[in-house]
C-alpha cells in the first residue's frame, strides 16, 4: 500500500488545527503526518484502516491516531449523509508543552497510548463526539480549553481498545518522511501555478528519472496524477463555496478548461457543473 497526499490545508498558527466536515469520500487517501489526529465521524459505516489494523465501524467512530501512523481517510467510499470532524495536535504540544505541566500527566499517558492507535466507544465516544462538533466555531483560549477538556475525558476513559498491540513504527525512515513533507508543503503552496517534474526533482536533489521512480514507489502514482488529485480537491472546495467552473479551473492551476473537466470527471465520477449544482447552497 502506498502513501498519498492529504489535501486539506487548514489555516491555523496555533497548536490545534480543526477540520470541519472535510469531504474526501471519493478519494483513497492513505497518508501520514507528524500531528496527532483525533477523528470523529457519524452517519456512516465504513473501513477503519490505521497502520496495519483494518476493521469496520458502524454508524460512528472516534479514533485517536499517534504521529506518523499511516491511515486511510475514514469517509472513503461513504455514500450516506455523514458528518466528520478532525482535530490535529501539533508536535510542539506533545513534546514541549505537555511535559512541562504536571497536572497534564494523564494526557501525556494518553498520547503514549495513541502510538498504538485508539478506538473509543460508549459514552466517551458520544460525549467527545458532541464536543468535537462544536470546535469549528471556537478560537483562541476557548478552543484551547475545550480541547483540553476533550483530552481529559479521553485520558480518563476505559471505553477504548488499542488497534496495535505494540506502538506502530512508520516504515518510512526520517529522511523519507522529511522529503515527503517537503513535497507536500511545496505543492500546497504552489499548486495554483505551473509545476513540472524537473522543478520537483531539483527540490529533492534528484535527477528527473530518479525522482519519477522515487515518487511512484512512495505514492503509488505519477507526479502529474498526484498533483491533479490535489488540484481537483481544491477545485471541489471552491465549487462548494460558489465559484463557477471556469474560476475553479484556473485558480487551481489548470491551464485548459477541457482538460480540467476531463480530469475532474475521471477523479470524482461527475463533471464540475454537476458537482457544483449538488453541493453549493447560495
Amino acid at each position: 500500500m502506498k502513501i498519498q497526499l492529504e489535501t486539506i490545508r487548514p489555516a491555523s498558527e496555533g497548536v490545534f488545527r480543526v477540520l470541519h466536515n472535510p469531504r474526501l469520500n471519493h478519494l483513497f487517501y492513505w497518508h501520514f503526518h507528524p500531528e496527532l489526529e483525533l477523528v470523529y465521524i457519524e452517519g456512516a459505516s465504513a473501513t477503519r484502516h490505521v497502520g496495519d489494523h483494518i476493521s469496520t465501524y458502524v454508524d460512528s467512530d472516534l479514533v485517536l491516531i499517534g504521529p506518523n501512523i499511516p491511515h486511510l481517510n475514514f469517509d472513503y467510499g461513504v455514500q450516506t449523509n455523514y458528518r466528520k470532524e478532525v482535530l490535529h495536535i501539533k508536535p510542539v504540544f506533545l513534546d514541549k508543552i505537555i511535559p512541562e505541566i504536571p497536572e497534564l500527566a494523564k494526557i501525556q499517558d494518553l498520547f503514549k497510548k495513541a502510538t498504538h492507535g485508539l478506538a473509543f466507544s460508549g459514552t466517551t465516544k458520544k460525549r467527545v463526539g458532541h464536543l468535537m462538533k462544536g470546535l469549528h466555531v471556537l478560537s483562541g483560549s476557548a478552543l484551547f480549553v475545550e480541547v483540553l477538556q476533550m483530552l481529559q475525558l479521553l485520558a480518563g476513559s476505559s471505553e477504548f481498545h488499542v488497534l496495535h498491540h505494540s506502538p506502530f513504527v512508520n516504515p518510512y525512515n526520517q529522511r523519507e518522511q522529511e522529503r515527503l513533507r517537503n513535497i507536500h508543503a511545496f505543492i500546497a503552496a504552489q499548486y495554483q501555478r505551473k509545476i513540472d517534474v524537473d522543478e520537483m526533482a531539483s527540490l529533492c536533489y534528484l535527477s528527473k528519472e530518479a525522482f519519477c521512480r522515487y515518487f511512484k514507489r512512495t505514492t503509488g502514482n505519477t507526479f502529474i496524477t498526484f498533483l491533479n488529485q490535489y488540484r481537483i480537491s481544491q477545485a471541489k472546495r471552491l465549487l462548494m463555496t460558489g465559484k463557477n467552473v471556469s474560476e475553479s479551473c484556473f485558480e487551481c492551476g489548470f491551464e485548459s478548461l477541457s482538460y480540467f473537466n476531463r480530469t475532474f470527471k475521471r477523479i470524482t465520477g461527475e463533471n464540475p457543473s454537476e458537482f457544483r449544482q449538488k453541493h453549493w447552497r447560495p
